[in-house]
């Protein structure tokens, strides 16, 4: 693909840890790969390869979801990981009949133990699902931050799953435990560029040559220590972007060891903030790529838009992935009394193939700052969005409920095949802040409702 070469020609690549294989015998769970081999990427006629990372390639695997044997709507029992699972030793998430009770309704993924890396604070879920000839693997990276009052930084890490509701994870970086479920990324170390407090998810792509074995390339979100003017943020909300942010990309051939790429800015982001009475001349946030084409990668991308009082969705296009052409606020807040009055932020853009056309499920605040997600709906992802509904489609639990705080940053995965329904994966927020990842299910094909996940149904 034409990435891979635009990404050589014209990036340098950073890389962030080096990796050595051990000499210790133990499974190993890795992303699906064409062909397992080294990678090389050129830049300024330096040649720079990535180690050779261990492999056990899926069989003809795809990136299009499948027929998911087990989900929350049939009468199936529930899957667990399965016994050969290298993750099976591994921290899980809360099992089954935790999630039974009302508290805790959706909860797939809850804070780690006391003294692990995401112990404090979880959230940004980025959720893919992949199938092989035999089994099916969903994978999650997500930013966590410790108990640690001496760091309070996000990191990213990964989680893994043979049917996206129990998750095994990791406490340590998986370097430093040998195993491949953990912490994977984490701020960088040079003091010029913009992601030394924090970096958080929000999107992995796979980028795919002839010459090459499948590239796994992740859009984040790097936080910089440099304050923000947030006096006019909503209820609540300043304490969310009140550190600059700009956008960035690491790639991988394995999901867990990666290499950033430096845009053209002097920070290394791939986008900067707009000009002083620019929509986006606070800083930018989450930004989720989708490719709709082989030279058409499209950016969507969230603000506060200062002037008008809202957070705003703008977006950007790209032919190779790297340089960006910002096009422009798409969406703005909502209408008065709306819960989405005070702006629209967190977007998460899928192409829905059954219908051919785009949706975009998104995180709204309202005036009282409370978030909840909604959706909208575009012909060509472009322009033309439209609110499916005046209401959310996911919002808030009940008082007594683990998310009856906010619930926000969504992630969609369409369950292709004999059940024809949607997945969301969102960030829920409880009491005193407490952070957990939740899952609802659509009913059918029908994007305008969507109900918890409370267990399989026997």
């Amino acid at each position: 693909m034409d990435a891979i070469t635009a990404t050589a020609a014209a990036s340098t690549i950073k890389t962030i840890h080096s990796f050595t294989p051990s000499s210790a015998t133990h499974k190993i769970v890795v992303l699906p790969t064409i062909r397992p081999q080294t990678l090389s990427l050129y830049t300024a006629n330096r040649s720079f390869h990535t180690q050779q990372f261990r492999s056990r390639s899926f069989t003809r695997c795809s990136t299009k979801p499948g027929i998911d044997s087990n989900n929350a709507t049939n009468t199936s029992k529930s899957i667990g990981l399965e016994s050969s699972s290298p993750a099976q030793h591994l921290t899980t998430s809360p099992p089954n009949q935790t999630l039974t009770s009302t508290w805790s309704t959706g909860l797939v993924f809850d804070l780690g133990q006391k003294t692990s890396w995401d112990s404090s604070e979880i959230g940004s879920p980025v959720v893919k699902r992949f199938i092989g000839d035999n089994e099916e693997r969903w994978y999650m990276w997500y930013h966590g931050r410790s108990s640690d009052p001496n760091n309070s930084s996000d990191s990213i890490g990964l989680a893994v799953s043979s049917n996206g509701i129990h998750w095994a994870r990791g406490a340590e970086h998986v370097m430093s435990c040998g195993e491949d479920e953990g912490l994977v990324m984490s701020c960088s170390d040079n003091w010029w560029a913009f992601d030394t407090k924090s970096i958080k998810p929000s999107e992995m792509v796979i980028m795919s040559s002839p010459m090459y074995s499948a590239v796994y390339w992740l859009y984040y979100t790097g936080y910089s220590s440099k304050k923000v003017d947030c006096s006019n943020y909503p209820v609540g909300q300043c304490s969310v972007d009140s550190f600059k942010s700009l956008p960035g990309l690491a790639c991988s051939q394995d999901g867990r060891n990666w290499a950033r790429i430096e845009g053209d800015y002097h920070s290394g982001a791939l986008l900067d903030v707009g000009s002083k009475n620019e929509w986006d001349s606070l800083f930018i946030a989450k930004p989720q790529v989708v490719v709709h084409g082989g030279d058409d990668m499209r950016m969507y991308y969230h603000s506060f838009d200062a002037e008008n009082g809202h957070f705003g969705i703008g977006m950007a296009r790209s032919r190779d992935g790297i340089r960006w052409v910002k096009l422009g606020k798409i969406i703005g807040g909502g209408a008065k009394g709306s819960f989405d009055e005070l702006g629209v932020k967190n977007a998460c853009v899928v192409r829905n193939r059954k219908e051919g056309n785009y949706l975009m499920a998104y995180e709204g605040v309202s005036a009282d700052g409370k978030m909840s997600i909604g959706l909208v709906v575009s012909p060509d992802g472009l322009k033309d969005w439209t609110r499916v509904q005046d209401w959310s489609v996911l919002s808030p639990s009940e008082e007594d409920g683990w998310d009856n705080r906010g619930v926000g940053s969504p992630s969609l995965v369409y369950m292709e095949g004999n059940v024809d329904m949607w997945r969301l994966y969102y960030v829920g927020v409880g009491e005193d802040g407490r952070t957990g990842i939740g899952m609802a299910i659509s009913e059918g094909s029908n994007v305008r409702n969507f109900r918890r996940w409370a267990g399989f149904q026997s």
